[in-house]
């Protein structure tokens, strides 16, 4: 259950309005690595959840703030469109093809779709869509993948950061940046805690038995390139970091085995096959009548 209450957790105050740059930080909001993918991304993490406690608590926790980095950005954006000079910009556009072609790189649904507000979108203007969402079931994969998540986000703010000189904006962005540092170790710490009290173990899933996998190739290095420098990392001699297996290097894979014959799918589904045209017709009357 989320409770609202209104105040944003930093202040969101442009210096001047930017309808251009509103338009790069939709891709912060509703990215594949924005604030409404993390912020939902946590809350489903919690809810599929098994274990209870403290990892529930931090997922809960961060994925509430995350909610408000979300209202933060939509906050922002809706001002960097809401005093947008609209006449001057249509005589600019008019009088200087280059002013034209620069305005252009504006989105247009900010105003058609959204009247003058934030979108779920990204910086094209694609949907944001629930298929950028990590929810697995297992904390530690999933942990993982939220410091990955903090991270994409936070490269793509300290990118932002540099395409304004609003102070306004970029104390916002300052803002999201230092959380993004606190979030990412979070993270990261709690994939520590989680191998620490043995509840879950590289590698992902801990529980599965190593005696059904193929340990000839568990902590193989095959090298599938014609390059050779990558024997001279840590992953391709010594322990491995699950503390369990020895990793070794091949210089090349082995020889592999002959491909299987071609299959044979029902001839209703009609793809291109070596039976003729006719015998297939037949065929799948045929099949319709025992059917």
């Amino acid at each position: 259950m989320f409770f609202h209450r209104q105040e944003l957790q930093h202040k969101s105050a442009p210096d001047n309005p930017d309808p251009l740059y509103a338009r790069k930080l939709q891709e912060v909001l509703g990215g594949q690595y924005g604030e409404i993918t993390v912020a939902m991304q946590y809350g489903f993490q919690a809810w599929n959840s098994h274990i209870p406690g403290k990892y529930r608590d931090l997922l809960f926790g961060i994925g509430a703030e995350e909610f408000g980095h979300v209202e933060m950005l939509a906050v922002m954006i809706a001002q960097l469109l809401e005093t947008a000079p609209v006449e001057e910009a249509e005589k600019a556009m008019a009088d200087d093809p280059v002013v034209a072609a620069v305005v252009g790189g504006t989105d247009v649904q900010h105003a058609i779709v959204a009247g003058a507000g934030a979108r779920p979108v990204d910086s094209n203007g694609n949907p944001w869509q629930g298929s950028y969402i990590t929810a697995s079931g297992n904390l530690l994969a999933d942990f993982t993948a939220n410091a990955n998540a903090e991270m994409q986000g936070r490269i793509q703010v300290a990118r932002l950061y540099h395409m304004t000189e609003d102070a306004g904006v970029r104390d916002l962005l300052s803002f999201l940046i230092a959380r993004d540092t606190m979030h990412q170790n979070q993270w990261i710490a709690a994939a520590r805690e989680l191998q620490e009290e043995g509840l879950e173990s590289m590698p992902v899933p801990g529980s599965f038995p190593r005696s059904d996998e193929d340990a000839e190739v568990a902590y193989q290095y095959i090298n599938f390139s014609d390059g050779a420098a990558a024997a001279e990392g840590s992953w391709a001699s010594g322990a491995a970091p699950d503390g369990t297996g020895e990793f070794s290097y091949v210089e090349a894979p082995a020889s592999g085995v002959p491909m299987p014959p071609p299959t044979v799918p029902d001839s209703r589904l009609y793809g291109t096959t070596p039976t003729p045209g006719m015998a297939e017709r037949l065929i799948n009357k045929a099949k319709d009548a025992l059917t």
